[in-house]
Order: C-alpha cells, then sequence, then structure tokens
C-alpha cells in the first residue's frame, strides 16, 4: 500500500459520533466567547460606578448594547453563510 492510498483513506475513517461532539463542542466554545465578548463591551460602554443597584439609564443601555450585539452578530454570520454557499466545496471541486 502507497502513502497516497493511506492517507486518502486515513480522512474516510473519521468516526462519524466523534465528528458531531466536535462540532457541537466547537459551537459551545463559539457561544461562550460571544457571551464573553458582549459581556465585556456591554460593561465597559455602560456601567459607569458600579452599585448595588442597576439604575434606569444602566439598565436600558444594557439592553439596547445586547441586543445590538445579537444583531451585528447574527448578521455576519448570514453573510458568512451566503458567502460558504457561493462558493464551491473543496471536495467537489477536487471530483471534477
Amino acid at each position: 500500500m502507497d502513502s497516497s492510498s493511506s492517507s486518502a483513506g486515513g480522512l474516510g475513517a473519521v468516526d462519524p459520533q466523534l465528528q458531531h461532539f466536535i462540532e457541537v463542542e466547537t459551537q459551545k466554545q463559539r457561544f461562550q466567547q460571544l457571551v464573553h465578548q458582549m459581556t465585556e463591551l456591554c460593561w465597559e460602554k455602560c456601567m459607569d460606578k458600579p452599585g448595588p443597584k442597576l439604575d434606569s439609564r444602566a439598565e436600558a443601555c444594557f439592553v439596547n448594547c445586547v441586543e445590538r450585539f445579537i444583531d451585528t452578530s447574527q448578521f455576519i454570520l448570514n453573510r458568512l453563510e451566503q458567502t460558504q454557499k457561493s462558493k464551491p466545496v473543496f471536495s467537489e471541486s477536487l471530483s471534477d
């Protein structure tokens, strides 16, 4: 068996359950990173002086900040998805 056939065979031997698990964990990690970024950004923008309670201005600022962050993230994800759909998949281009 030559090295080119063994490397190609190795690519097809990926366990689908393991691949799904990795994808799910990667999505969780991305979500946690987004929450962390959103928290940091909105805290810096809206929190002037920490206290025992949020005043109405800070609360409104946090709500608006989170909504804009979610809207922006969704827009970017949709744009990336459209870009991915318009490009040929690497494995499909190899079969031509």
